[in-house]
């Protein structure tokens, strides 16, 4: 949790966006990521933005998005991630 405050200060630091979500350039962010031993698990689109979720071996995970503009921008993190090669149920069936 505290490599996550330090990496969301460092963040904010750097841009006028920090107001709303901490973001910085994406070189930037990756480079932090992998300073935390995350590395991608999973990708998403949505319109012209990508969501990435990070996670490390030892289950630390952040969730980010990457905007258009070349920011990167940190959504969540957490503990005790662990990835599932399970397939969810078809929309409107109880999980």
């Amino acid at each position: 949790m505290r490599l996550f405050l330090a990496l969301c200060f460092a963040v904010c630091a750097s841009t006028a966006q920090a107001q709303t979500m901490p973001c910085a350039a994406r070189a930037k962010v990756l480079d932090m990521l992998a300073k935390a031993e995350q590395t991608r698990r999973a990708v998403g689109h949505a319109g012209q933005s990508i969501m990435e979720t990070f996670a490390s071996e030892a289950g630390a995970w952040t969730i980010t998005v990457s905007l258009p503009d070349g920011r990167m921008c940190l959504l969540a993190n957490g503990q005790d991630y662990t990835a599932r090669d399970e397939l969810f149920p078809a929309s409107g069936t109880a999980l």
